[in-house]
């Protein structure tokens, strides 16, 4: 819910104000150091299923999406999985319920593109929106399948490495161009 009423209220001057090379890559950088921060502090899970995140849980864990939403750069789901891991959930926990939180997120936010886009499609347009999304859906299954079973295994350590690489190149080719 944040995210859904901020982005509506602001999403103009979000992208006015941030959406630009250098804010990206600062946010790469930024939010792969929290990773590598949160994961050498890490406590002891206190909520492994999502049957025990409450309803307070759940708005903190909105925050950190309305945090992505404002930044780009700031990938959504990274953003709700910091979240979820500094309120105590597992990181598999924290990943099912990003997942899941995706759903009526993304929902929203294509519906509000599609809005603002027009909806006067030829029947050419329509048709590859449609068979674009419907193939974005299934990769996105297999994707979400492999990423579960990865984190149950692994910390977020090498994708913190990763978003300060590719922040420190996205900056670096920004400020020598």
């Amino acid at each position: 819910m944040p995210a859904a009423i901020i982005g509506l209220l602001f999403d103009e001057v979000f992208e006015r104000l941030f959406y630009n090379p250098i804010c990206i890559a600062i946010a790469l950088i930024v939010f792969g150091v929290a990773f590598i921060a949160i994961e050498d502090r890490r406590r002891k899970p206190t909520k492994e299923k999502n049957s025990q995140i409450t309803y307070k849980d759940a708005f903190i864990i909105g925050i950190f999406q309305l945090i992505a939403a404002i930044f780009p750069g700031t990938s959504r789901s990274g953003a709700t999985i910091i979240g979820g891991l500094l309120i105590g959930l597992s990181r598999p926990n924290a990943a099912d319920f990003t997942f899941y939180l995706a759903i009526p997120t993304m929902f929203g936010a294509s519906l509000l593109k599609l809005i603002k886009f027009g909806l006067n499609f030829t029947g050419a347009e329509l048709a590859i929106l449609l068979v674009g999304m419907a193939v974005s859906f299934i990769v996105s299954l297999f994707v979400i399948k492999f990423l579960l079973n990865y984190i149950k295994k692994h910390n977020f350590k090498v994708f913190g490495y990763y978003r300060i690489i590719l922040g420190l190149i996205v900056l670096a080719y920004f400020l020598l161009k």
